[in-house]
């Protein structure tokens, strides 16, 4: 390469939009919050952002992931302080919101950054304005609405009976709010398959059995316990764990008695949904994907804001809600799934409706709004 190709390459990469993420992964975190994130940074990068992620809790094996797309990614390091702060989730991050920010402007003080993305119910308005020293503009991922952002785009993706007013007060007057599953964060296949499949029809045959990448309480285990016990005669269970499942060998096991199919962190999650007829799971971010390929769901809820979604969801037809934590027993799950396969219209009105909430391209408008 001679001097002239050099510099034009140096310019192009300095042209390049800088986008910051800022989030974590842990047993309590789970993987959701990383992989929209992540979602975002692939549809970012391939209209030529340049993607550095700050991270102070992540497993080798998601380092592994953001090595091979080739996206920098830096490591806090400063030990935990036993002093946090007064938010519900500041046990999340593991010290306070400042000792977090001074450490985080060290790590992305080499350059001026156009963009940070901040994904963790542990920081708010506090974390954020310090930042500002580096970054011109921040958007907030948010679920919960429980704190103050200092941001100029607030991601809400989840359906609310309130969505436009959670956030009153919350925001700058300025910040932009995008609401609703139509800006969910959905991986390309998600996209591409929404236009393949078609709500389901007709008795089920195919079940799939996911409870997100982590699951410490081992929801997974207590739905398999509940499709032992079914009439299996002409039906398939696929289902689905992450890497670091506190309970993969046991569940591994299971899967093995009972002749059902387990996948231990798939690439194929989009092709297993499209397949399946009938889900049962999580009501976090893997309720948009299966909304987007019509898959009819029965949904556990695992943390309070999960609950309301799920609830709202249930009002219009578009998921069943089994119930909380606590109360969704091996044996509710069983009659749920029970009653719900002898129900072929309602498993239709579910897909019908869930397919209608979410169009695969929440993740195109959300880059638009960042690179506009």
């Amino acid at each position: 390469m001679n001097w002239q190709e050099w510099l034009m390459n140096f310019a192009k990469l300095n042209l390049r939009v800088k986008i910051l993420f800022r989030v974590d992964v842990t047993q309590q975190i789970g993987t959701g919050h990383f992989m929209r994130c992540l979602t975002l940074a692939d549809a970012l990068s391939q209209r030529c952002a340049q993607i550095r992620f700050i991270t102070r809790h992540l497993p080798v094996y998601l380092q592994d992931m953001l090595r091979d797309r080739g996206y920098e990614f830096r490591m806090l390091e400063s030990p935990a302080n036993e002093k946090i702060d007064d938010l519900a989730h500041s046990h999340w991050l593991g010290t306070t919101q400042r000792s977090d920010a001074e450490e985080a402007l060290q790590l992305l003080s080499d350059r001026t950054w156009e963009w940070l993305v901040v994904d963790h119910y542990a920081l708010d308005a506090r974390w954020e304005s310090i930042l500002r020293q580096r970054v011109k503009n921040i958007l907030v991922i948010d679920d919960i609405a429980d704190r103050q952002h200092d941001c100029d785009i607030l991601l809400d993706q989840n359906f609310y009976a309130d969505m436009e007013s959670r956030y009153s007060g919350k925001v700058p007057e300025h910040c932009r709010l995008l609401l609703g599953p139509r800006y969910a964060l959905l991986r390309d296949e998600f996209r591409q398959l929404h236009k393949q499949v078609k709500p389901r029809s007709g008795p089920a045959k195919r079940i799939f059995v996911f409870f997100g990448g982590v699951d410490i309480d081992n929801y997974t285990g207590r739905a398999i316990d509940a499709l032992v016990d079914l009439d299996m005669n002409g039906l398939h269970v696929d289902v689905v764990v992450g890497a670091q499942h506190p309970y993969r060998e046991q569940i591994q096991a299971a899967c093995a008695e009972h002749r059902f199919t387990c996948y231990v962190q798939t690439d194929r999650m989009a092709e297993l949904m499209a397949a399946a007829d009938l889900a049962i799971g999580a009501g976090g971010s893997a309720t948009w994907e299966r909304c987007c390929l019509g898959l009819p769901t029965l949904t556990v809820s695992l943390a309070n804001n999960q609950t309301e979604i799920a609830k709202g969801l249930d009002l219009s037809v578009a998921c069943q809600y089994v119930g909380s934590q606590e109360t969704a027993t091996v044996k509710v799950l069983n009659k749920a799934v029970v009653e719900l396969l002898k129900d072929n219209n309602r498993l239709q009105a579910i897909s019908t409706q869930a397919y209608s909430f979410v169009d695969g391209l929440g993740v195109d408008r959300v880059s638009k709004e960042l690179l506009s």
